[in-house]
């Protein structure tokens, strides 16, 4: 239950306060600014002082809190109240900061009072929320007259409260994009210290009706699937051979009907209009890494580093990378950084970056199985303080996107549409894989 909220700036001035229930003042934002703004060193999101606790997320450049003055506060409830304030008022605002707050202060407390009514949590799904509160900007296409105000009531307190039944399309489309980024971090050895993917299902429904769907991937089905492994119905992977994929951690919409997936892993929901993400899921079983970076870095005067970095994509051919940027770093005393022009042709281009401290070596395109080397050398300032420590060498780092591949080899099973007038729908699947922390130690 949650007594009040506050939203704060950095320097703790309060932009935005609503009291909810009366078991909490105006004052306790106070104690929030002396006790926690004003002190760095709190770290922690729950803070507790006296009867009242403070369930704080930081965002952009603004504190949202939540205050409960209940003995028997349910703290997940209160910070997913809080992302939830911030994915409402990011599509809303486009960017939910200080200055977004300022300017549009009026229609931040008339969403807090729709989405909480005396400290409990209501409706908070975009969709509805658009139907009824409304800026020139963000205004539904489907949006309630005023005559017709019951069928907002009955779709906000209703069985498929994300979606209303009188939508209608000329063509019924759905489009499903299942994009992965990719955590690596590898010794100095190359020996992998971390490998991970977080991955998200967003789908663009565009259908009649209220349709059931049902989806399916290649996860793993039982636990008679080992990791790898395919069987005689395993559908065909990216590499050309059937396989399942573990799927170590799940998180569903509210649309899933999560009741019918523990049986037989096929996830059956009512999806709302427009985009939404179906699923989030983490895996770090069968990983392929699109990205190997075997750096050598030698020191062949107390004033000079030779550099020989060779990068291989190790994703099939019939794949490319886009958007592929390697940052090696350089210590701190470098002057200049010699011989990046000579390997420019084909290899993309590479420049000293002082501001950085680092090489950037951008390249547009890599096709699948390339690999590329740069070599350089980095004249180094003679160092004048004997005491000076040792450069600490922070990792290589790459970012990079590959079209229609995914890391872990998840891959869509299939999509069926039900709605009862029968209506044909045209389907589409696209997949990306894209760096998150993608680091190579040196």
């Amino acid at each position: 239950m949650i007594s009040a909220v506050f939203v704060f700036n950095y320097k703790g001035e309060v932009l935005i306060s609503r009291l909810f229930r009366p078991d909490v003042r105006r004052s306790v934002a106070d104690l929030f600014r002396i006790h926690v703004i004003t002190a760095p060193q709190i770290r922690s999101p729950v803070t507790v002082l006296g009867n009242v606790a403070f369930f704080h997320i930081k965002h952009e450049n603004v504190y949202i809190v939540a205050v409960s003055a209940h003995s028997n506060t349910n703290v997940p409830l209160a910070f997913e109240f809080c992302n939830n304030l911030v994915k409402l008022g990011d599509k809303y605002f486009g960017k939910f900061d200080e200055d977004a707050i300022k300017n549009n202060f009026v229609l931040i407390y008339e969403i807090l009072d729709e989405i909480l009514d005396f400290g409990l949590p209501q409706v908070s799904d975009y969709e509805s929320l658009k139907l009824y509160v409304t800026t020139e900007s963000v205004r539904s296409e489907n949006a309630t007259a005023p005559g017709d105000a019951s069928k907002v009531t009955i779709q906000a307190t209703g069985a498929t409260s994300w979606r209303r039944p009188d939508i209608k399309y000329r063509k019924n489309e759905v489009f499903i994009d299942v994009i992965e980024d990719v955590n690596l971090l590898m010794s100095t050895k190359g020996t992998v210290l971390n490998a991970d993917v977080t991955g998200t299902v967003k789908v663009k429904a565009y259908l009649s009706g209220v349709p059931e769907c049902k989806f399916g991937l290649n996860e793993r089905l039982g636990e008679g699937a080992g990791a790898g492994a395919g069987g005689a119905g395993a559908p065909q992977g990216q590499y050309g051979a059937k396989r399942l994929v573990d799927i170590d951690d799940f998180q569903f919409h509210q649309c899933v009907k999560l009741g019918r997936f523990d049986p037989d892993r096929t996830i059956s929901f009512i999806p709302p209009d427009g985009e939404f993400d179906l699923m989030k899921y983490r895996t770090t079983e069968g990983l392929t890494m699109p990205f190997m970076v075997h750096p050598v870095v030698t020191a062949i005067s107390p004033t000079r580093l030779e550099y020989k970095v060779t990068v291989k994509a190790q994703f099939p051919q019939k794949y490319t990378a886009t958007g592929v940027v390697i940052k090696i770093p350089t210590p701190p005393n470098t002057v200049t950084v010699q011989g990046l022009g000579a390997f420019a042709q084909g290899h993309g281009k590479a420049k000293y970056v002082a501001s950085e401290n680092c090489i950037v070596w951008k390249v547009p395109r890599i096709m699948g199985g390339a690999e590329m080397d740069l070599n350089a050398e980095a004249e180094l300032a003679p160092s004048i303080d004997s005491n000076k420590k040792p450069w600490s060498r922070p990792p290589i780092s790459m970012a990079f996107t590959v079209a229609m591949f995914t890391t872990s080899g998840l891959q869509v099973r299939f999509l069926k549409v039900f709605e009862k007038s029968g209506y044909q729908t045209v389907k589409w699947v696209r997949y990306h894989a894209r760096a998150g922390n993608y680091q190579f130690r040196f």
